[in-house]
């Protein structure tokens, strides 16, 4: 009799931690396929952007996905696929002449469940790069670069759409020669391939740097916050496209998705060119809060 009551003892026990284990489960709720996408094609008008085509022949166009029950989003287009969370991407399409182009965008619901569109645009692109700048970027066929931490000034922050490159921080005159060491920013290698693609190696740390908020854009397990600064930030080495462009006169360099170089800002992901030689090139770029303009210097590996 001891026996048998010992038996149903351990039997309800074994009942009670299964159902505890249970309760504990993550629900996620019904898995919904995202329904009705719906894509809004931005062409590049001049300073503007207007729904029509074909555009300003700059190449350039914006990208707006919605749909029911998303709650993320990703764009494809020519084999890359770019994240997009917030169902926002810019594409520079550079083929000269009149062209249609294949765009997919992917509507992802709980738990991964996905639906797509692909939209058929038809862009004017009259820009031709000049060889010398397609040199310096890619060596003609493929070139890799990194953030000049040896380089006084090689790094900071601006008015937007400042033309003194790191004017407000560090500022000129000081020299802040690898003053960001630490950060996950200095092991990253930027490489550019002549057909168009482009990969971020995010160095054997695996870490990357960014701005607070921004850098959620990218959708990690987050690092450690210093500021309006988070640094040491994990995020795995990717693939995306380039493409470069000259509105309004000014040589820019885009990259596709959330691709970035040196310090993630958000905001378009273009980077004016505001100088370069053969072996170096000083970009910058606007961040997402259009609060700061971004300085970078990047020489070849």
């Amino acid at each position: 009799m001891k026996n048998i009551k010992y038996i149903i003892g351990v039997f309800l026990s074994f009942l009670i931690l299964f159902n505890s284990c249970q309760e504990e489960e993550p629900s996620f709720g019904a898995l919904t396929a995202p329904t009705d996408i719906d894509i809004q094609v931005m062409y590049a008008d001049g300073d503007d952007f207007v729904a029509q085509g074909p555009g300003d022949g700059t190449g350039v166009v914006n990208f707006i996905a919605s749909a029911n029950n998303a709650i993320s989003y990703q764009f494809v287009y020519n084999g890359s696929a770019s994240s997009a969370p917030a169902g926002k991407q810019s594409y520079s399409f550079a083929v000269l002449g009149l062209q249609t182009y294949a765009v997919t965008v992917v509507a992802f619901g709980r738990g991964g469940i996905s639906s797509s569109k692909t939209i058929e645009v038809e862009v004017l692109s009259t820009y031709s790069a000049p060889p010398d700048l397609l040199t310096m970027l890619t060596s003609n066929t493929t070139r890799t670069w990194r953030i000049a931490a040896e380089v006084p000034r090689h790094f900071g922050l601006g008015p937007v759409g400042g033309s003194i490159p790191v004017e407000w921080y560090p500022g000129p005159g000081n020299s802040d020669v690898n003053y960001k060491a630490g950060t996950g920013m200095y092991d990253d290698r930027y490489t550019f391939n002549i057909n168009g693609t482009f990969t971020h190696d995010t160095g054997a740390d695996g870490f990357v740097f960014g701005r607070e908020v921004l850098i959620e854009e990218l959708a990690g397990p987050g690092g450690i916050k210093d500021g309006a600064d988070y640094f040491n930030y994990p995020y795995a080495s990717y693939s995306a496209l380039w493409s470069l462009s000259a509105p309004g006169g000014v040589e820019t360099l885009s990259l596709t998705g959330t691709s970035f170089m040196g310090y993630y800002t958000g905001g378009n992901h273009k980077y004016r060119i505001f100088s370069r030689s053969a072996n170096e090139m000083v970009l910058s770029t606007a961040d997402g809060n259009n609060g700061f303009e971004w300085w970078f210097t990047l020489i070849p590996e």
